[in-house]
Formats: C-alpha cells, sequence, structure tokens
C-alpha cells in the first residue's frame, strides 16, 4: 500500500549545472573496517561507540547539505555519484529505450532557466481545480482526482496484502492528509511543538503569498490549513499503537464504511479513483474516518479549499521557480531537522530519478556495479545467519516445543531476495519531456499511483520490491515472510569482496541477522510463515515473549536522544522495540554463524592487533558511526522507530556476553549491562 510519508528530502533548486557535462569527481572510496576511526584513547569497556568511531566522528562534521552524517550516509552519496555518472550519460541525446526516458527526466530536471520561467504555472490546473469546488460531493471528487496525480490529500488510500490471505491484494484506506512529521506536533503541548506549530503557520502563510495572495488573506489561509490538519490529527492514531498490526485490521464491507463515515462519499471516491470493482477493504484506523465524516459535515468547504489548495502547493512545491523552493527548504530542512544548505542540484535531480523511475534507473547501476559473485557471498552468509537461528531457536530454554515447531516452519519458509528483482518494471508509459520536470513527476506519480490501486483484487506479487536496487537499506516483510538486501548496501562499509569474514559479518551479517529476527520481533512473530496475521504462539510462550521484550524496551527508554534548551528527549522504548530487538537479535546470529564459519574454515586471526571477535564487534560498530543536528535527532526520536546510532552500538554490546569476553570488560563496566536483556 502507498500512504503518505513525510519526507525530508527535498528536490530544489540550486546553483545551475549543464545536464550534458560530465562529473569530473570520481566517488570517494569507503573502506570496511577502519583503523583511523578508533580512538585509542577510549576503554572499549567503558564507552565502545567511542572507542569504535571516536576519531571518525571528530573528523567527519557533518556537511552544510545534511542534517546528519554517518556510515549510510557515505555510502548513499558514493551511490549518488554513481548513478550521476549513469544519467548524465543517458541526457546525452540518441540514448536508446529506457536510458533515454531516465537521460531526459534528469536533463528536465536540471533545466533551471526553464524551471524559474515556469513560476507556478505548473501547479495551477490542479489548484483552479480546487477552485471550481462547490459542495462537498464535490469535495470528494477532488480529493479522489488529486490523490491520482500523486497529491496525497485527507487519507491514505491503496492496496496491500490481505491480513489473513497473504495470496491477495486487497483494497486499505487509512489516517493521512497532515503536513507535519506526526500528529503529535498538532496537539502537544511543550515548548518545541508550540514553537513548531508557529513556524509552520509563517511556512504556510509565506508559501500561499508566493502565489500573489494578500499578506492578510494569507495568513488566514496558512490558519484554516492548520486548523484543518489539527483536526486530522486529533482523529488519527499514535505510531506506537500502530506498531501492533491487529490496531490496524479492521476488514469490512463497504456499506459498513458508508455507515461509519457517510461524509466520505466513498463510492464517489473509487469511482473517481478508477479503481478496480470490490466490495470489502481493510479500513486501518475506523476511528479517524468516524471523526473526520463528522469533521466533513462541520467545516465549511471554503475551509476544505483552502487545505486542499496547501495540499497540492506543498506537494509541489519543490519542483517549481526558487521562490517555492528556498521557503519549502527554509522549513522543512532548516528549520526542522536543522540542514544549513540545500544539497547541490544535481544530487536532488537524481534522487528525483530515483524516486520516480527507480527500477529503470537500477537495472543500468546493477548491471555496472553489483557481481554475481557479491550476490552469492551474501547468500553464503544468509543461509549461514539462517543456521544459526535455527539453532537458537532449537536452543530458547522460554519457548514451547509446539511454537518452536512453528517457528522452525517459518523461518524455513522465508524467501531470501539479494541485490535486485527478478523482474524488472516498465515504465515505458510515463510520458517523459526534456523540458517539463512538473509534468515528468507528476504523471511518474499518476504511474505509480494507477499500479497500487490496480492490484486490488488482484494475488500478491510476492517477487516485487519496495525498494530499488540502488537502496542503501533492507527491509523484512511480515505479510510476505520475505527479507530483501539490495544491491546498494552490498558495498562497504557494509559487505567487501576483500575483508576477511569477521568485518563482514558484524557489518553485513548483523543486517541479515537484523532482519531475519524481524520475523520473530513483537510485530513480525504476529504473522506466520504464510504472511498472515495469526497467533502461532502459546498463551504462555506469548507471555514470556513479552517479558523479555519488556526488559528491552525499558532499557532503550532511559536513553537520551537530545537535551537542549528545548528540554530533553529521550528514546520511545515502546516506538522502537522492533528495531531494537532486531539489533540485539541479529548480532547474536551473525556472532554464532561467524564461529561456525571460523571452524569450518580453520580458525580465527589477529589483524592489525586485533582478534577475530574484536574485529567482528568494531565492523559491527563503525556501521553506526554519525554525527546528527539536535533537531534531527529531536525529529527521529519522535518518529523514527529505529534508535540513533550510539543506542545501536551500547545498547547492543551491553547486553553481550560475547562482547564482553571479547574486549575482558568486567562486571561494572558501563558496557556489561547487570541484568543483560534478551530475547533472540
Amino acid at each position: 500500500m502507498r500512504l503518505t510519508i513525510w519526507s525530508l528530502l527535498l528536490f530544489l533548486a540550486a546553483s545551475p549545472v549543464c545536464p550534458q557535462s560530465s562529473s569530473s569527481v570520481q566517488p570517494k572510496e569507503i573502506v570496511s573496517f577502519d583503523l583511523d576511526a578508533i580512538d585509542r584513547g577510549v576503554n572499549a569497556c567503558t564507552d565502545f561507540y567511542e572507542f569504535a568511531c571516536g576519531n571518525w566522528r571528530k573528523n567527519n562534521p557533518i556537511p552544510p547539505d545534511k542534517a546528519r552524517w554517518g556510515r549510510f550516509d557515505e555510502l548513499a552519496d558514493r551511490n549518488l555519484s554513481l548513478l550521476r555518472e549513469i544519467l548524465e550519460k543517458a541526457a546525452d541525446a540518441g540514448a536508446p529505450g529506457p536510458e533515454r526516458q531516465i537521460g531526459d527526466f534528469y536533463a528536465a530536471c536540471m533545466d533551471e532557466p526553464r524551471i524559474e520561467s515556469l513560476g507556478a504555472r505548473p501547479i495551477q490546473a490542479d489548484l483552479d481545480a480546487v477552485a471550481k469546488i462547490r459542495n462537498r460531493r464535490d469535495l470528494m471528487r477532488a480529493v479522489a482526482r488529486l490523490h491520482t496525480v500523486g497529491v496525497p490529500a485527507l487519507l491514505g488510500w491503496g492496496s496491500t496484502a490481505d491480513l489473513h490471505d497473504a495470496t491477495r491484494m486487497v483494497a486499505v484506506v487509512d489516517q493521512g492528509g497532515i503536513s507535519l512529521p506526526d500528529r503529535d506536533y498538532y496537539i502537544k503541548d511543550d515548548v518545541r511543538s508550540k514553537e513548531t506549530r508557529e513556524k509552520f503557520l509563517e511556512h504556510v502563510s509565506r508559501m500561499f503569498g508566493l502565489l500573489g495572495r494578500s499578506q492578510e488573506d494569507s495568513a488566514a489561509a496558512a490558519k484554516t490549513v492548520l486548523a484543518v490538519e489539527t483536526a486530522l490529527a486529533r482523529a488519527s492514531m499514535d505510531r506506537t499503537l500502530r506498531r501492533d498490526p491487529k490496531n490496524r485490521d479492521h476488514f469490512m464491507k463497504l456499506s459498513e464504511l458508508a455507515k461509519l463515515a457517510p461524509n466520505f462519499d466513498f463510492p464517489r471516491f473509487f469511482e473517481a479513483s478508477r479503481a478496480p470493482k470490490f466490495d470489502s477493504l481493510n479500513v486501518a484506523n475506523p476511528e479517524f474516518f468516524k471523526q473526520v465524516s463528522a469533521q466533513l459535515e462541520s467545516v465549511p468547504v471554503a475551509d476544505w479549499k483552502t487545505y486542499l489548495s496547501w495540499q497540492v502547493l506543498s506537494s509541489r512545491a519543490d519542483y517549481l521557480s526558487s521562490l517555492f523552493v528556498n521557503e519549502s527548504f527554509r522549513f522543512n530542512n532548516q528549520y526542522l531537522v536543522g540542514q544549513k544548505e540545500i544539497a547541490p542540484r544535481w544530487k536532488r535531480c537524481v534522487r528525483l530519478a530515483d524516486v520516480s523511475l527507480g527500477e529503470a534507473l537500477g537495472r543500468i547501476y546493477v548491471e555496472k556495479h553489483f557481481g554475481a559473485d557479491g550476490k552469492e557471498r551474501t547468500l553464503r552468509m544468509v543461509k549461514a545467519i539462517e543456521s544459526a537461528m535455527e539453532k537458537d531457536i532449537a536452543q530458547i530454554d522460554w519457548m514451547s516445543a509446539a511454537t518452536k515447531e512453528k517457528a522452525r516452519q517459518k523461518l524455513a519458509a522465508i524467501v531470501n531476495n539479494i541485490g535486485y528483482p527478478d523482474r524488472w518494471r516498465d515504465y515505458s508509459s510515463i510520458r517523459i519531456a526534456r523540458d517539463d520536470l512538473a509534468g515528468n513527476v507528476v504523471r511518474a506519480a499518476a504511474f505509480e499511483e494507477r499500479r497500487q490501486v490496480a492490484k486490488i483484487g488482484g494475488p500478491v506479487d510476492r517477487t516485487e520490491w519496495s525498494m530499488t536496487p540502488q537502496t542503501v537499506n533492507a527491509y523484512y516483510r511480515g505479510s510476505r515472510n520475505d527479507i530483501n538486501f539490495p544491491a546498494g548496501i552490498l558495498q562497504p562499509p557494509f559487505f567487501s569482496r576483500t575483508i576477511d569474514d569477521p568485518v563482514n559479518f558484524g557489518a553485513i551479517g548483523l543486517v541479515i541477522g537484523h532482519e531475519l529476527t524481524h520475523g520473530f520481533d513483537d510485530q513480525g512473530r504476529k504473522f506466520d510463515a504464510s504472511g498472515n496475521l495469526t497467533d502461532w504462539w502459546t498463551e504462555q510462550d506469548a507471555t514470556e515473549f513479552d517479558k523479555r521484550a519488556a526488559c528491552v524496551d525499558e532499557q532503550y527508554s532511559q536513553y537520551v536522544a537530545v537535551k537542549d534548551d528545548k528540554g530533553e528527549v529521550r528514546l520511545n522504548g515502546k516506538l522502537t522495540l522492533g528495531e531494537n530487538v532486531a539489533d540485539n537479535g541479529g548480532l547474536r546470529l551473525a556472532h554464532s554463524a561467524l564461529m561456525d564459519t571460523l571452524t569450518d574454515e580453520g580458525g580465527k586471526k589477529t589483524i592489525d592487533g586485533f582478534t577475530s571477535e574484536q574485529r567482528f564487534f568494531i565492523g559491527y560498530a563503525q556501521v553506526w558511526c554519525q554525527n546528527a543536528t539536535d533537531q534531527i535527532s529531536r525529529l527521529r526520536a519522535l518518529t523514527d522507530p529505529h534508535s540513533p546510532g550510539r543506542y545501536r552500538v551500547i545498547g547492543v554490546v551491553a547486553n553481550s556476553p560475547e562482547f564482553r569476553d571479547a574486549f575482558g570488560c568486567k562486571p561494572g563496566d558501563p558496557m556489561v549491562r547487570e541484568n543483560a536483556c534478551r530475547v533472540w
């Protein structure tokens, strides 16, 4: 399902660069095991994060076009440079087929004089359509039309796997329609939240002013937008509650939805969305639709029109002239996350091509930069770590034989997707013009919207990927019971064809173990081997799991994400629970698999003064080296289910007896927890 996700990526105007010019800067080579990153003045048993990353953090300040800078970002930036080379070559006249398509897209994005000359004209048709709304019947038709062109106003809508029949796709509607990163930004009364709302009002007012509205009219429109979005936020479910798939499981007939939320006029909405016929769907948050249905009746149509105009403007601002771009950057990047400068235009154009035509770009990236040998070596590591998990399940003393058997069945059924999809997406139906950036973006978004909606009523395509091959990330999908490792992350510092196994197992091995463990964390464990939302645990085993998970929750809830003049923010142990469980379990599995591998291959070695076990843990810690602004640290503590890099390291090793033994730590050392947490 494709729902609105607040994004920090802004594809904004910057200094002009000729689209046909070649990049002379070669991508920086990244090492997997960085001896220079280690701060030997820090005791590993006192602060292992600073030991492994201290010098890296000192020598790698946050670049002005970033709000956070870490090893993930190093690799992502390197991949951007590789993708830039592909796009610049494709932008030359005469490139064939799909290459011509991505090249024309990139050329249009780099044509700053053309974009400047158009001003706000690319969104005028959408604004005119909103202006023509006369009543609530028109309103829902307009909302549907906006969804079809990539403006996800008012609600989330799309397709998803049936939670109880993982072989079929069903329609789903969900909460949505807000502009700030999370519902809490609208309803919390702390100093920072109040300030953010004031800044948001100023931002919205300025944006409307750029359309030519008077200062008074723009200020009034901003207040209307905040009022409407605050009501949507109050109707929305807290993101911690949303982590439990049972809280998003509300299958009902269309007739039941009509009774629940009559003012949404869903028959008209679905018809205007050009969705296939269906008679039932999942309503992820019924309370949202109940409350907002009442608001559709009580809030004047004029206010809804102002809100929809804002949705158009905010969704499209990044592809307009620099006046809109700079204002969008000022609020969304400078204020919210602390980024000092807009990234170079070529970087934003590469990212935008990735978002819009990702697999067309990824196919060339894979051919040039990902070999079959890398895929094969990664697969061997996956199999080794899956074997370690099978042994772990067998040895668990708190789980019954019946639940263990179900767990083994689920583990055996996990599908391993490595590198890239078997079948590439066909974008040939999208018209891409070299002189129409905004139109290209809209047509690509419309293509994706149609593709998602067309899935309703059809079978689940288990071969489809949710990330492009060049993405520096990995993921597990409970509804499909698969783990996915794009080619983009199978590079140093995560994976190297030339480094010793301990480092690879500590880095990409942790990622593999992490994704495997997601299948058995507090969310993943609720899906069975086929991907159905089914309780396959005995009541006693579920209680024992929750007891151990509560230990992890309590541990991470004590960590301070940021402390500044706006107050202290701690991690939300419940929001980050799944990721923290996966980190702890993943490292343990990777270590176990490494020990088996070293035994099979002839033993351990000391390299650069570090034993195999020490290199494993340093390799793990160094992928999380990072620096971040206070602003983004605060934002991510409120919205991100992942802990910051520091706590992804010290939180895990403090629970690890293997780490304690590798570095000779003693009871009472800060990196040795007295009551260590362990789920898997």
